[in-house]
């Protein structure tokens, strides 16, 4: 299988998502493709002018590599994303306060009252530092993966959605497989919006944002594994997801997508499968701040011996 190095520049990055958008590069199922990017704010560098030439409303979203037309991929069909590497570049930022989020008000922090931690992210050592001296461990994934809706038109990056996109977990590290349905023939998928580590929640309504210093995904198409959502498989855990403006349906999504696995992976009946979900399974927010809420479902591989 083919390895595709693909450079960072105008022609490679995007930020919004539709089924228009011309790829940028066709690979065969079970290529790989590795790539640099922009953090979500499209900074170059801190204290940097952001990266131009830029268009304010197609580009007003997180900076993203892509469009990668997948072979023979088909609408219906599901995208596995084999998450091979990921490995943020040396500065990062979180802010609190000026951000777009729900919570600010709720948590008495207001736009007036940013904070803003400026980060050195050191990836061989594994750590980052504010300018503070607070140090914290480094867990780099990517918070955009995904591809555009079915619907014709430019959709923004924010929320996530059954195809994926802003997912913003921070599970999805490299050795993590995401699996994604496949909403457009070709797949057309995207990546970007590196982060140096994140918790549940995402709860200022950033990470340590980050641009990617390299990234590496196996994108390979399967007939066999119909999904109506996305999961994902770490090497210690199922993870199902679910997405809505309400925290119920969000929730029910994710278990919903959680009892179809073990229905599929243990042959359980719903039912049954229901019961144990309550034993073995945690409910997790994943974030709260994209639009619509996430949630993620969790089943350990050794929870259940059948």
């Amino acid at each position: 299988m083919a390895i595709h190095e693909i450079p960072l520049e105008r022609r490679t990055l995007h930020g919004h998502f539709s089924r228009e958008l011309p790829p940028i590069l066709a690979i065969d199922s079970g290529d790989t493709i590795a790539f640099s990017c922009l953090n979500a704010g499209w900074d170059t560098r801190p204290g940097e002018p952001k990266f131009e030439p830029r268009d304010e409303q197609l580009d007003a979203g997180h900076a993203l590599i892509g469009p990668i037309e997948v072979r023979g991929a088909r609408k219906g069909q599901t995208l596995e994303v084999g998450i091979d590497a990921v490995r943020v570049g040396d500065f990062g930022f979180t802010v609190a306060g000026g951000w777009s989020s729900w919570l600010n008000d709720r948590l008495g922090v207001s736009e007036g009252d940013d904070c803003l931690l400026l980060w050195q992210v050191d990836m061989d050592g594994g750590l980052a530092r504010d300018e503070r001296g607070l140090e914290v461990d480094l867990h780099p994934f990517l918070g955009v993966m995904g591809m555009p809706p079915s619907e014709p038109g430019v959709h923004e990056t924010g929320p996530p959605r059954a195809c994926g996109g802003n997912i913003d977990c921070k599970e999805l590290v490299a050795g993590t497989t995401l699996f994604l349905p496949i909403p457009v023939d070709g797949a057309l998928f995207s990546a970007g919006d590196g982060h140096g580590r994140q918790g549940d929640g995402e709860s200022s309504g950033t990470a340590i944002e980050c641009p990617i210093e390299r990234a590496e995904l196996t994108l390979t198409v399967h007939d066999d594994f119909p999904l109506d959502w996305p999961i994902a498989r770490t090497p210690t855990e199922w993870l199902t997801f679910g997405f809505d403006q309400d925290l119920h349906e969000a929730t029910g999504i994710a278990l919903d997508g959680m009892l179809r696995l073990m229905e599929r992976v243990h042959g359980l009946d719903r039912r049954y499968a229901l019961a144990l979900a309550s034993l073995v399974v945690d409910v997790r927010i994943t974030q709260l701040v994209n639009g619509v809420l996430g949630v993620h479902a969790v089943l350990p591989h050794d929870e259940m011996r059948i």
